[in-house]
């Protein structure tokens, strides 16, 4: 061969190699994440989430893509998210409430998913115990019905002269039954009369308001829910409106007017969740994951909505307040 042909062999191999190590490059792992709602409220979630990730080394846009899904409050949508999801065949699905991770269950038996949920995941059948899953599913569980008693304590400190208290709940989602059952369960411990107020979209939370008017009502829980979450600003204002001192599940009620809410710091449940996804994405199985329970709760009080509704809010609670809205 000569010597011309020669170099130019050597010269196009030399080409061909970066092309050949390109091609050699493992794929980005591409994780999914579905919520019943909406992406608003749920900003700490995705931060503590990304935390979570970070601690494996996997940086969202670098070595890793994430695939958001919200349904927006409308859990027929559930199905066909999930499916999307599958069909884009990700490595695992990550999970905001009971709703969308009954939906992803339904969707798939083999992408492992993480979930974030509010109820007994056991009692749902998601898993076949806390500290040994089984199947594809693992997470954290947040339990917002055993919280109920501590937000009628709450309700107390605040109204002490209230001696019915309404629950506000969606009658769509499929827990709704069980929150009432520990509500009324709360209720009596508490020696206060449970009024059951249901909504399912954003018309029939007008008339639920509307209806308070006049009523025996003299403070109001709000239930766990995508739709309520949505639609946090206009519960807050509709309960000054109204008059009606209410507490909610997640600190943005508060940032968004409401008088106060008790919740686990979503940054922290969902950091851990992202733990568990690096850990997932790094070889391990869900079913060897334990479900875990929060451990840091997060007490926000709107002093100004409290101050608006002729409250005064006892020293000792502001002292135990995680933050105080003035």
């Amino acid at each position: 061969m000569r010597r011309r042909d020669l170099l130019r062999l050597i010269g196009a191999a030399v080409a061909l190699e970066p092309l050949a190590g390109a091609a050699q490059q493992p794929k980005m792992p591409v994780v999914g994440f579905l919520g019943a709602g909406d992406p608003g409220p749920f900003a700490p979630v995705i931060t503590g989430f990304r935390q979570g990730l970070g601690e494996f080394g996997y940086i969202e846009g670098q070595n890793l893509s994430i695939e958001y899904r919200w349904a927006e409050g409308d859990y027929d949508r559930l199905p066909g998210l999930v499916g999307d999801l599958v069909a884009r065949k990700v490595a695992l699905i990550a999970t905001i409430g009971g709703i969308a991770t009954q939906a992803a269950k339904e969707g798939t038996s083999t992408i492992p998913i993480v979930f974030g949920i509010g109820t007994d995941p056991v009692a749902t059948g998601l898993v076949a115990s806390l500290a040994r899953p089984g199947g594809n599913l693992t997470g954290m569980t947040v339990l917002y019905t055993e919280m109920l008693p501590k937000r009628f304590e709450l309700l107390a400190a605040l109204v002490p002269q209230a001696r019915v208290i309404g629950l506000l709940v969606n009658p769509t989602n499929p827990n709704t039954g069980r929150t009432i059952a520990d509500a009324q369960e709360a209720a009596r411990a508490y020696g206060v009369q449970l009024i059951i107020l249901k909504a399912g979209n954003e018309s029939e939370i007008d008339a639920v308001f509307a209806a308070l008017a006049g009523s025996q009502v003299g403070a109001l829980i709000i239930g766990s829910d995508a739709l309520f979450n949505s639609h946090r600003e206009k519960l807050g204002a509709l309960a000054l409106r109204h008059a009606v001192p209410a507490i909610y599940e997640i600190p943005q009620f508060a940032a968004a007017g409401g008088l106060v809410s008790y919740a686990p710091s979503l940054s922290a449940l969902h950091r851990q969740s992202g733990i568990y996804a690096g850990k997932i994405l790094q070889g391990a199985t869900p079913a060897d994951l334990p479900v875990q329970a929060p451990t840091k709760f997060e007490l926000v009080i709107n002093l100004k909505t409290a101050k608006a509704l002729g409250l005064t809010v006892p020293q000792s609670l502001l002292a135990r307040a995680d933050e105080v809205i003035e």
